[in-house]
């Protein structure tokens, strides 16, 4: 599939299906070109779509297959904001979900990011953006310590955001007929202004290491 973005078929779901459970290499290579087709393809037509939008959205990746069978039942994609900072996709039988990342930080990043949040500033914008996407249904999650790091006070007002190694927000969009539609684009979209701020702040503050 080339071109303008119409939505993934419904016979995307059937293929899908049929890559389930521990899959045989062999159903793998019968199911190969289908999910080429129906699956992967529908993904790289919706990511063109969205970058002709905005300009910042042009560095995006959609994955091919790898050994693991979850890789043949969830079609993901990526598009690049910063260093380790993007909005992740991912299609499969259920659906569509999206989520906007800082995660496996360069040597350096977590200390800049400590810094953000700790200065008064840019921690209450993150703070406020944080509470502001979980109103909006994201979930907030990351790799947390269990305790404040070193050289934080433990009562400090934003030690939960300190303890975040890795800062994601993410939610299901879900499985309706949308997805079947060039309505996806306006999903994605809608979803990737939801995370803006979120992921603007982290490309400001911890882009690059210190």
């Amino acid at each position: 599939m080339c071109g303008q973005f119409t939505g993934w078929p419904e016979q995307a779901m059937d293929v899908l299906w049929q890559l389930q459970g521990e899959p045989t290499q062999a159903t793998r290579e019968r199911h190969r070109a289908d999910r080429e087709r129906l699956v992967r393809q529908p993904m790289i037509a919706l990511l063109n779509e969205v970058a002709d939008t905005d300009p910042r959205y042009e560095d995006f990746s959609v994955w091919h297959y790898r050994t693991d069978s979850w890789w043949w039942q969830h079609q993901g994609a990526v598009i690049r904001l910063g260093r380790k900072i993007e909005i992740g996709l991912r299609f499969s039988l259920d659906g569509l979900r999206v989520q906007g990342a800082w995660w496996y930080p360069d040597p350096g990043q977590v200390d800049t990011f400590r810094k953000a949040v700790a200065s008064e500033g840019s921690g209450r914008e993150l703070s406020a953006i944080v509470e502001d996407l979980g109103k909006k249904g994201y979930d907030i999650s990351g790799d947390v310590m269990k305790r404040p790091p070193r050289g934080y006070p433990a009562d400090h007002p934003r030690t939960n955001l300190l303890r975040h190694r890795s800062l994601i927000a993410a939610r299901p969009l879900g499985c309706e007929e949308w997805l079947h539609t060039s309505e996806a684009v306006d999903r994605v979209l809608s979803a990737a202004a939801d995370l803006d701020a979120l992921l603007m702040w982290l490309v400001r503050h911890v882009k690059r290491a210190a």
